[in-house]
């Protein structure tokens, strides 16, 4: 399978937790869906039917770490300002809270899209990821031919949900698959495995004693005779990772 190869690095990052509202914002540990999608659409110049593409993604940071953030929440003012008769228009307050963030991220994306190859290498719009601020350069854009492997690791990607049944290398977490701005940004969740440490497949649980077939990156390291494994996922229709709130 071809696909489009894009490595982007930055500073920084965060990847807002929108379960927290007030005083504390954690960040996710690998880009969310919803985020890839956004940073997709920013890199074309515009919003791009999700049908039909698929992504994975091998993501890295060097350390968590806090920042102090304040917002400045704002109110229809009454009176006027000082020593004029100048009617006030706002007042606001300044409210602090502490954001997580993550230092010197990279991320290597896999895109089934071999033909936006030009849309990334001369990104229409400023190239971001995670908030506005969070300015990333692509430092290396190509396409790769991918290979069919019965064996294979992953680290620093996110999985699909099943794969909480085959390996204890992770952690399950519940993210924002999709904004349907067709629908006023309506949302959708996914459940989804974040593998940070090394899993080789040989050591997946195998049940009624079923094969294993996985994309692998042949540019990658190879590692105890394994290369890189894939995990494709995708923004719309049924799969594993749906979920819906109620």
């Amino acid at each position: 399978m071809q696909v489009l190869k894009i490595t982007a690095k930055g500073l920084t990052t965060s990847f807002r937790y929108p379960f927290f509202m007030q005083g504390v914002q954690p960040t996710f540990e690998m880009p969310p869906p919803a985020t890839i999608y956004g940073h997709i659409a920013s890199a074309l110049g515009e919003w791009f039917d999700p049908e039909g593409v698929e992504f994975a993604v091998v993501f890295r940071y060097l350390r968590k770490m806090e920042e102090l953030e304040h917002t400045h929440i704002l109110s229809p003012a009454t009176g006027k300002l000082p020593g004029t008769k100048i009617p006030k228009v706002l007042e606001g307050k300044v409210n602090p809270f502490r954001r997580e963030i993550l230092f010197m991220p990279e991320m290597t994306l896999y895109v089934n899209r071999p033909e936006w190859l030009g849309a990334f290498r001369h990104p229409r719009y400023a190239v971001a990821l995670g908030r506005s601020q969070d300015l990333f350069t692509y430092t290396d854009v190509r396409i790769v031919e991918l290979r069919r492997s019965d064996h294979a690791y992953f680290e620093h990607t996110l999985a699909p949900y099943s794969f909480a049944r085959k390996t204890a290398m992770g952690f399950t977490v519940l993210m924002p698959r999709f904004l349907d701005y067709g629908r006023n940004r309506f949302p959708s969740f996914g459940r989804y495995v974040v593998i940070h440490r090394r899993a080789h497949s040989r050591d997946f649980i195998r049940f009624d004693g079923g094969e294993f077939s996985f994309w692998v990156d042949p540019e990658s390291e190879e590692i105890e005779g394994d290369l890189l494994g894939l995990a494709f996922h995708s923004w719309v229709g049924e799969d594993e990772s749906g979920v819906d709130l109620a």
